[in-house]
């Protein structure tokens, strides 16, 4: 699901360069980083109810702790990819698995929430820079007949990583504590440190540019308040202080951030872009589907866990299917076929169609199919959708820029997928918080809380019903957005096409 910068095509002499014998190697190293920091996007949805227990954490306590890792990670994509091209990308691929590293081992011996959120943005910086380097290296390692293989190796790494979270998580858990979650990071990280500092060359950009340190600082800042707004919602009312100072706050940074865009030098985010719509359409739909799919892993395995009662690793290996029909599909071949045969449009249009029909299937499962079988066609939807919808809009956005500025595009897709996924648990959350607090009978922050209050199992049964109702709400809600925003951004991309087709010219004969 995350695209990252792409380096700079090496030159014609660096083709004829001699094959590196240990190039597959490296490509399994970096492909191993990677995997980890994927993982960690989704990884932590199973364990809800455990960080509830064991914690004391809230609703809005769980979305900062999942939210903290991706939001970080988006705000610094941009710039950590700068500063790679400049300083080495070895230097900083080194420096981003002991970041991570460091990240990991205090999440894992997080006593509170907060601990845990911070420790979760701390493995978000080393996350941004290992996300920037990897796929750079992979382009320095690889001649021209063997770089479309390991790339495509590398981006089916990524859907992995992103798809299989909870089924990782829900195998840890049900054999550990959740602070294993994170602790398994580090032997990937010893091994990637030792591996890097031994196989990979160092390699950077001819004439790197300084990173755009406050171009980084203003939209992490933007993001942050607003997500912040999103979720204080259903606590403190949405006409509250924290809800108005957060969004405002938010506002502001966002302003600031395109005014110092436009006059900074080299920009992390080149305003002259969005003046294409194919780019704009891209962007557009590469938010609403990650809104989507990271919106609704959230409240998946909630609906799994606190509803059905399925225990972590049950409520893993049930949302298993999402992830096999994504992979299949990209090794197979099978999308990247039929969606050459669509086109851009039809391709982005098609699966965001299906995964909004996912997502609807998922959220009325229980009502039209009794059992697994409901569960099973949605997330089947979803992996086909995703599978179909990503690649096409990659495609469209490094389309749409110079080919010189191509890692800049995909470092924008990047930083926009990890922002939407991070929207989606903020909204979906608030949805879900705001839709319960309205249903439940007693006054609580979180499932567990409220069914603690009651005095007698039909109490129990209305709030874990009530419960239900507004996960399946908030899924609705994810699907109602990512069916508009789908057909908007197919209906750009067409019209940009449209726009670019050559118009044909009449030849007359001689009068």
């Amino acid at each position: 699901m995350t695209a990252t910068p792409a380096a700079e095509p090496p030159t014609a002499l660096a083709s004829a360069a001699p094959r590196d014998p240990r190039r597959w190697l490296v490509l399994g190293v970096i492909c191993l980083a990677q995997l980890v920091v994927i993982l960690d996007n989704t990884i932590l949805n199973v364990a809800v109810p455990t960080l509830t227990d064991d914690l004391g954490a809230t609703t809005a306590d769980i979305q900062w702790i999942i939210n903290a890792y991706v939001l970080v990670q988006a705000g610094l994509l941009l710039t950590a990819g700068a500063a790679a091209d400049r300083y080495g990308r070895k230097r900083l691929l080194l420096a981003g698995l002991a970041v991570f590293g460091a990240g990991s081992l205090a999440a894992g011996l997080a006593q509170s929430a907060a601990q845990l959120t911070a420790a979760r943005a701390g493995m978000g910086v080393g996350g941004a820079l290992l996300l920037t380097t990897t796929l750079a290296v992979a382009v320095q390692t690889f001649d021209d007949d063997e770089r479309v293989r390991a790339i495509g190796i590398w981006a089916a790494v990524n859907a992995l990583g992103f798809a299989a979270g909870p089924l990782v998580g829900g195998v840890l858990l049900d054999h550990f504590w959740w602070g294993a979650l994170f602790l398994v990071n580090l032997p990937v990280v010893v091994i990637g440190l030792c591996a890097v500092a031994r196989l990979v060359p160092e390699s950077r950009a001819e004439h790197g540019h300084r990173p755009d340190l406050p171009g980084s600082l203003l939209s992490t800042v933007a993001m942050t308040a607003l997500v912040y707004a999103v979720v204080s919602g259903p606590d403190h009312g949405w006409t509250s202080s924290h809800v108005l100072l957060g969004a405002a706050l938010g506002a502001c940074a966002l302003a600031a951030f395109v005014l110092w865009e436009r006059r900074f030098p080299h920009p992390m985010l080149d305003m002259s872009f969005f003046r294409d719509r194919t780019f704009t359409g891209a962007v557009f739909g590469a938010l609403l589907i990650t809104f989507g799919s990271g919106g609704a892993l959230f409240l998946l395995t909630q609906q799994l866990q606190f509803v059905l009662g399925y225990g972590p690793l049950e409520a893993g290996l049930r949302t298993a299917p999402f992830a096999l029909t994504v992979v299949l599909l990209n090794f197979t071949g099978v999308s990247t076929r039929y969606g050459a045969r669509l086109g851009i449009p039809g391709s982005v249009a098609l699966g965001m169609t299906l995964l909004a029909c996912g997502l609807a299937a998922v959220a009325l499962a229980g009502r039209v199919v009794d059992g697994y079988g409901g569960l099973l066609v949605g997330l089947v939807l979803m992996g086909v959708g995703c599978a179909f919808a990503n690649p096409a809009m990659a495609v469209a956005v490094l389309g749409a820029i110079p080919r010189e500025k191509a890692g800049a595009g995909a470092g924008i897709e990047g930083t926009v997928t990890e922002f939407g996924s991070g929207l989606g648990v903020a909204v979906l959350g608030a949805v879900l918080s705001a839709r319960f607090s309205a249903l439940v009978p007693v006054t609580a922050a979180s499932l567990p809380a409220a069914l603690a209050a009651t005095d007698s199992a039909a109490e129990r049964h209305t709030v874990t019903r009530a419960f239900g109702s507004a996960l399946e709400t908030g899924q609705l809600v994810g699907a109602a957005a990512v069916l508009a925003g789908g057909l908007t951004a197919a209906t750009l991309l067409r019209r940009a096409e449209r726009a670019k087709a050559p118009v044909p010219v009449a030849v007359t004969g001689p009068a």
